[in-house]
């Protein structure tokens, strides 16, 4: 029996529809056959037939899940067919609810959350969802379970849930897939009076079900079988529900909102075009914080796991930079920004060793003759520029003499049965020297660790030699008085028994002090010797008949000024003949061993954070899998593409801000328990932090994070709702 058409009820119109399924072997199977029905407001209307008969595909058509059909699905005069997918998100958001068989509640939300979820793809404040989402739940008698999480509730309770996440944004239509298949008798009865309610307030209540019994309290029930309509009539019996749980206004007032709503309906442009806004990046965080709070413990450990490589980063630039550092202000603490330090640059090999066919010596020293050069050259370049300043050599030019003498010179000392130096005793200890330096005219008292500096007939060493000679302190070393013989190989000369008083010799030198010497050299015996001292041992030579060709290896000019002093050192290193001192020199040396070596932590930090970028794609896409059915039910409630693949890159910004978070309070540890370490082993730590570390290494973890969440988080956007809705 056919009800007489009224077109100002009509709220959706299909029209010779038909839908095709493509197969595997490119034949095409043809699920519904010139569906042509006419739904109005207020009807309760059940679809039944068989499984297999076409009945969820129809639902899917009306509802807008699946937009692959021919023929014209008219819903407040707009074809469905024709509308672009975000077009279809906004009908699906605010003309069309779903209820399903399964419930498909999102586990871990909150039933108000779950609730809420679509009103949260709106945007719609916090107090309005609690709102909204209170009123209904308490209507379907839920009031005292909105904390609750879904596997707390009864299957009855659940379908409940579901009503009201249907409803919540007020649509026109509720699409009900076996509202009732996975319930008892006494629950089924409660829902289908809750249905019959709804659709007696004057919406379009469609369910899909196998059931004669449920149809047969529904106003309406239209057959198919095999993708065909067979039958379409009103129950003459039907009643309408002897309670309306929906409508608390009077009717005058109903009256007033149903105009209100009509007015309203005729400013619209289109009939799907909302006034509502979108997921905002602030909703899309929170609702991502929910989901990874449901999964705390695999996300922890995701973090921890690209925290580590933070840590490492931090740790690794930390510790590049204490150590550049380091070597930095030892070079600085030994050297006088009043002073230029000058020595000749040659060729070495491998080894180290100079290449060319001339002695070290020869190959090392400067001639007067270059001394001349050299200085005419700078103070024509001082006089260019317009500086007061002009180099001297008898005033203001310094010489000096160093040599790498490991094996090359040695000094002796006699011991007691105890191995300490002892003046008297029988046994002679030799050791080598490792470097000889004449001492910089700019070292004072500052640079002793004990005793002071050397004149004629004395040395200096560095703190190597207090074990070595057997003393417990600097200190009582220096106060022994101790005399060491020392063999200058090199040079061809031994202190033992030089006397010349016309020279001012007097024997064997004195340990006049130890000195600071820079700690790249700690552990070795260094010699610090006046350049006067060392000047006269080698005339004395000499007298003997050792001709040796000796002149200075460094020059030292006194500036007036630290401008002068950098533009002497700039003028010298333009030549590319000429550097600085020995300790610039290694310092030099060690700072490029240094680039090198943090290059190497730059690369293996690298590697780290490519291993945690691929853990995170890994379990970013592993949870699109997980979620795929959560996918779906979002997207049946309005939810775009983009506010998918929203919600999934605020997860692995979390994710990433997580991790960085973790691996600097990490780092900052590990840095500590480093420095008691290096301090309390080698009495210094080389790790210095730069603020820009740790911003740098939050940026970046947020940004491998959010860059590998872009795959997982397109897929998920580009999941077919019906089909996320059946995965399992």
């Amino acid at each position: 029996m056919k009800k007489a058409e009224n077109t100002e009820d009509i709220k959706l119109q299909l029209n010779n529809v038909n839908k095709f399924y493509q197969l595997g072997n490119k034949n095409t199977f043809h699920a519904l056959h010139d569906i042509n029905v006419t739904f109005r407001k207020g009807e309760l209307v059940s679809i039944i037939g068989e499984s297999g008969s076409g009945k969820s595909t129809l639902m899917n058509l009306i509802g807008g899940l699946d937009s692959d059909f021919e023929g014209d699905i008219i819903a407040d005069g707009q074809n469905l067919r024709n509308l672009k997918d975000k077009d279809l998100d906004k009908y699906r958001k605010n003309k069309v609810g779903f209820v399903f068989q399964s419930f498909n509640l999102i586990p871990h939300l909150t039933i108000l959350d779950n609730v809420t979820i679509a009103l949260t793809l709106s945007n719609e404040s916090p107090s309005v969802k609690q709102e909204k989402a209170e009123k209904l739940l308490t209507r379907l008698g839920l009031k005292e379970q909105m904390k609750k999480k879904p596997n707390q509730l009864s299957g009855g309770q659940k379908q409940r849930v579901a009503i009201a996440r249907a409803l919540i944004n007020e649509p026109e239509i509720i699409l009900a897939d076996e509202p009732t298949g996975a319930l008892d008798s006494g629950t089924t009865l409660q829902i289908l009076e809750i249905l019959k309610e709804i659709a007696d307030e004057g919406k379009l209540v469609i369910m899909v079900t196998h059931s004669e019994k449920v149809a047969s309290i529904s106003s309406r029930i239209v057959e198919i079988s095999d993708g065909k309509i067979v039958r379409d009539e009103y129950n003459k019996d039907y009643k309408k529900a002897e309670e309306n749980l929906f409508v608390d206004s009077s009717p005058a007032e109903q009256i007033e909102e149903e105009n209100q709503v009509d007015d309203k309906k005729k400013k619209r442009k289109t009939p799907f075009k909302s006034t509502k806004q979108n997921l905002s990046l602030r909703s899309a965080l929170r609702l991502s914080f929910h989901n990874m709070w449901a999964s705390k413990t695999k996300n922890l450990l995701m973090a921890f796991g690209v925290s580590i490589s933070i840590l490492a980063m931090i740790i690794m630039l930390s510790f590049g930079s204490g150590l550049t550092d380091y070597i930095s202000n030892l070079a600085d603490s030994y050297n006088n920004p009043y002073y230029v330090s000058i020595t000749k640059k040659v060729e070495r090999d491998e080894s180290g060793n100079i290449t060319e066919t001339a002695s070290p010596l020869k190959a090392l020293s400067f001639k007067d003759n270059e001394i001349d050069m050299l200085v005419n050259n700078i103070n024509a370049q001082l006089e260019d520029k317009n500086y007061t300043f002009r180099v001297d050599k008898d005033e203001n030019l310094f010489y000096g003499f160093n040599m790498l003498a490991f094996q090359s010179a040695s000094f002796s000392f006699p011991v007691d049965e105890n191995g300490k130096y002892d003046p008297l005793g029988d046994t002679t200890v030799t050791k080598d020297i490792y470097y000889i330096y004449t001492t910089p005219p700019y070292y004072d008292e500052n640079n002793m660790v004990a005793g002071q500096i050397s004149g004629m007939n004395e040395i200096m060493l560095s703190k190597a030699v207090v074990e070595m000679m057997g003393f417990e302190s600097a200190e009582e070393l220096v106060e022994s008085n101790a005399r060491v013989s020392v063999d200058l190989k090199a040079l061809g000369l031994k202190t033992d028994s030089i006397i010349s008083p016309s020279l001012g010799l007097a024997g064997n030198p004195t340990i006049s002090g130890i000195i600071d010497v820079t700690n790249l050299f700690e552990g070795y015996p260094v010699m610090y010797v006046d350049y006067n001292y060392l000047s006269a041992l080698v005339q004395y030579t000499n007298v003997l008949g050792n001709k040796i060709d000796f002149a200075p290896y460094s020059l030292y000019i006194k500036t007036d000024a630290p401008k002068t002093t950098d533009f002497i050192t700039n003028y010298l290193n333009s030549l590319n003949d000429y550097s600085g001192s020995v300790e610039q020199q290694f310092a030099g040396m060690f700072k490029e061993m240094l680039s090198t070596f943090s290059i190497a932590l730059a690369v293996i930090a690298g590697i780290s954070l490519l291993v945690a970028a691929i853990m995170i794609l890994v379990v970013l896409y592993m949870s699109v899998t997980e979620r795929t059915r959560e996918i779906g039910v979002l997207k049946s409630i309005g939810a775009r593409r983009k506010d998918i693949k929203r919600i999934f890159t605020s997860e692995s910004f979390l994710i990433g801000l997580l991790s960085g978070i973790v691996g600097i309070i990490m780092s900052l540890v590990v840095s500590g328990i480093l420095i008691i370490v290096f301090k309390a082993t080698l009495g210094l730590a080389p790790i210095s932090f730069r603020w820009w570390y740790f911003v740098g290494a939050l940026g970046i973890s947020i940004l491998i994070s959010v860059l590998s969440g872009l795959y997982p988080a397109s897929k998920a956007a580009k999941l077919d709702p019906v089909e996320s809705l059946r995965h399992e």
